[in-house]
């Protein structure tokens, strides 16, 4: 009866450790990814009344004899392979990591382990665990390559002074894209049709290049592209700063390709008549004749300038030389040579191909180089595409246009000093940085921990683990997370795997053996207070 008296008591105490671990799981029901645990009973050990005997020729063999002394608890496993439901929070730190994985966090001596993702930038930079500030354990980024180095797990300090902003890139490339309309006034006049790009130097400032589209010759139709000028964002000329330092060696071919000649051909104005012994008659039929010193078609009272016969402007009124007129019937064309620092732009004219673009200041030639290199260190040479431009008629509208970077606009653009407006993190655990320039930079690595057996880690509270004998050892490397298929959500968390319907299930039947084994005591002491009672 003793004996029973004792059992009874481990079946009580047993079954309280039971409960207790039933109330562990229930207390965190809503804690973020808490692992349930579960209890598994042993019995203690058994009293043999008499062994076994075997059987002879005359009589059969005897079992043993044996009488349980109790029960102990045999294990409390925790169930932490096992994922929680996903609660969504809409903060980028919350992290919800799949597989068998862990985060790696160190609370300032040593390194633990947690499923729980919820994570903040502390004070410091650091990426940190919002309940008790352990830091993140990561790979950080090799300066030399810009991809990550797998080393040593280390904190992760995101908001350093270098992460605050990205270094800007000088522009490379311009891309001219758009219809040339022959008839637009623009392209025909002496200042030419403009556009305008706007580029970055290496240190990130920002500048303007001004070109100039003009017609050169109606009847080819010949156009030249020139530069006319580079601005700062204040609108002073660098241009003018770069020839006005050394005049005599700092030119504009030097900045925007060679001197090129091109013929520009006038044509005889309405109302004027040209004549073979090179005379010309104005609408009231007054023969002209040219007069050197005046620079003028005269007779008498009536003269005409230049201008008003050719349409000559400029240097061209200047330089006029009657020399240079071709008698085409009773009209005429005068030619001059212009010297600038320009490319021909020329474009297919007949043919299947009518309209597209030819090539740029030599034939076979697709861009050209704008050296802005001679202007100053902090700037790089941008090479100008030209192959997107076309020559229709437009209803007299030029569309050209002129942006920086390459054709398809993934290089070459250049970037302004970019301050960080954002971070992110990949289901990979690659931390990336956006910055207000376009760029976006890699500033580390979130690192996972994977154990042969997760169930032999040891829980501290804090939802954090530490290894034993039992789990495996941590290399003080880690692995990635994609290596074993997991994977990293942002904006949500694990929640507890606590499933009540068992956890209630299990209390039914733990109350239960409880009071049966308390029943096993009262029995008992009825026995021996009857046993006592055999001496009245």
């Amino acid at each position: 009866m003793m004996r029973a008296l004792y059992s009874g008591v481990s079946g009580l105490k047993t079954h309280q450790t039971k409960m207790d671990v039933i109330g562990n799981n229930i207390a965190n029901v809503n804690t973020v990814a808490f692992k349930s645990s579960s209890t598994t009973f042993s019995e203690i050990m058994y009293q043999n009344m008499s062994g076994a005997s075997g059987a002879t020729a005359t009589k059969g063999g005897v079992n043993a004899k044996q009488i349980g002394l109790g029960v102990t608890t045999g294990s409390t496993s925790v169930n932490i392979t096992s994922p929680g439901a996903t609660q969504t929070t809409g903060d980028g730190w919350d992290l919800k990591i799949t597989g068998d994985s862990f985060f790696i966090v160190n609370n300032g001596s040593e390194n633990l382990f947690t499923k729980a993702g919820s994570f903040y930038i502390d004070g410091a930079g650091n990426l940190a665990t919002k309940a008790n500030g352990y830091t993140v354990m990561g790979w950080q980024v090799d300066p030399t390559t810009g991809d990550i180095r797998k080393d040593t797990v280390s904190t992760l300090k995101i908001m350093t002074e270098e992460n605050l902003t990205s270094p800007p890139e000088a522009t490379t490339q311009a891309t001219v894209s758009g219809v040339l309309d022959s008839k637009n006034v623009q392209v025909n006049s002496d200042g030419g049709y403009v556009m305008s790009l706007g580029f970055y130097d290496g240190l990130g400032y920002s500048y303007t290049a001004k070109f100039s589209v003009k017609m050169v010759d109606e009847d080819e139709q010949r156009y030249t592209v020139e530069l006319t000028d580079v601005l700062d964002s204040t609108n002073h000329s660098v241009l003018n700063d770069y020839i006005s330092a050394d005049p005599a060696n700092n030119t504009l071919d030097k900045v925007f390709g060679a001197n090129t000649t091109v013929d520009r051909h006038f044509k005889l104005q309405s109302g004027f008549t040209y004549n073979a012994d090179g005379t010309i008659n104005d609408k009231n039929n007054i023969t002209l004749t040219y007069n050197q010193a005046t620079n003028k078609y005269e007779n008498g009272t009536t003269s005409y300038s230049v201008t008003e016969i050719f349409g000559l402007t400029g240097d061209q009124v200047t330089n006029f030389n009657p020399a240079n007129i071709q008698q085409q019937g009773q009209s005429a064309v005068y030619t001059h040579t212009d010297t600038i620092t320009g490319y021909e732009l020329d474009f297919f004219q007949g043919g299947a191909v009518a309209g597209k673009f030819n090539w740029v200041g030599a034939e076979g030639s697709n861009s050209v180089g704008l050296n802005l290199s001679s202007l100053g260190t902090q700037f790089e040479n941008i090479n100008v595409d030209f192959t997107q431009t076309t020559c229709y008629d437009n209803g007299a509208n030029c569309t050209l246009d002129i942006l920086k970077g390459n054709v398809d606009k993934t290089e070459g653009q250049g970037k302004k000093l970019g301050d960080l407006t954002g971070l992110q993190v990949r289901e990979d655990g690659r931390i990336f940085g956006n910055y207000d320039n376009g760029n976006t930079v890699l500033l580390g690595q979130i690192a996972v921990a994977v154990f042969a057996n997760p169930s032999g880690l040891e829980k501290l509270g804090d939802n954090c683990y530490r290894t034993t004998l039992n789990s495996g050892e941590f290399d003080g490397i880690g692995q990635d997370i994609t290596a074993d298929g997991g994977k990293m959500n942002s904006g949500v968390l694990e929640m507890s795997n606590v499933d009540l319907s068992t956890e209630f299930t299990e209390m039914i039947t733990t109350q239960r053996g409880f009071q049966a084994n308390s029943r096993i005591i009262t029995t008992s002491d009825t026995l021996l207070e009857e046993l006592i009672n055999l001496k009245r």
